[in-house]
């Protein structure tokens, strides 16, 4: 029986991707693990087929179900919140750039368990030495093993309580954005909940490595900003 629904959203990048779903099947927790292909290439498409009885997840393609560009971030969360409320489980988002630890997944629903106020819970995310790293550079230097925090939680690997999915339904999240982390967690604080950031259930994310042109930030600033603004990138 799952302890917990998991969603991966997925554009290509399939070696990323078979490295998180790797590291969710070998839990020590009872999962659902769900693959959302965000319409990805046929390559990727018949990659992501080949693997998923040998890992063990479920796959939903998304071109599917709409025809809508990606990225389709909205309906993934809609898709994601109607199943974990019929399951009555929590549901992990654990972003395909992300490497979760054995432990990682127990660690945030034990967490969970005791926070009778908890909203969203997010492992802090480090590089392959265990240095903080984007986005929870914020963070970076706390000493802390557990933060209690207003300031937004990114969803590399982020928990949602039961009791938050059935406060806030997401059919109401703003078609113009693409990307909600911000959005949704000042709704968990406004709504009442608390929002946490475990420093000692840390992940390896590889920044962007799902979405290879952000990296343009970093190296090619002026075309990353322009790609952002002018062509109407990345949302939030």
């Amino acid at each position: 029986m799952a302890e917990v629904l998991v969603i991966t959203p997925v554009k290509n990048s399939i070696e990323t991707t078979l490295d998180t779903a790797r590291a969710i099947a070998a839990s020590d927790a009872s999962v659902r693990h769900v693959i959302f292909n965000d319409f990805s290439s046929a390559e990727t498409r018949a990659a992501l087929e080949a693997n998923k009885s040998q890992i063990g997840y479920e796959l939903i393609h998304i071109e599917d179900l709409t025809d809508h560009p990606s990225p389709n971030y909205k309906l993934v969360l809609q898709l994601a919140q109607k199943m974990a409320l019929e399951n009555t489980l929590p549901f992990l988002v654990v972003e395909s750039d992300v490497v979760l630890k054995t432990d990682t997944i127990s660690s945030l629903l034990s967490f969970q368990k005791i926070s009778k106020k908890s909203g969203l819970v997010g492992s802090v995310t480090v590089d392959d030495k265990g240095t903080v790293n984007f986005p929870y550079l914020k963070f970076k230097g706390h000493k802390e093993p557990v933060i209690n925090t207003n300031r937004s939680l990114s969803f590399c690997c982020t928990l949602f309580s039961v009791e938050f999915l059935r406060s806030f339904d997401f059919k109401g999240l703003d078609e113009a954005k693409d990307w909600y982390d911000t959005f949704i967690s000042k709704k968990s604080i406004e709504l009442g909940f608390e929002n946490t950031v475990l420093m000692n259930a840390p992940v390896w994310h590889r920044p962007h490595a799902s979405r290879p042109w952000k990296q343009l930030k970093y190296t090619n600033p002026l075309k990353y900003y322009f790609l952002k603004f002018w062509k109407g990138l990345d949302k939030i």
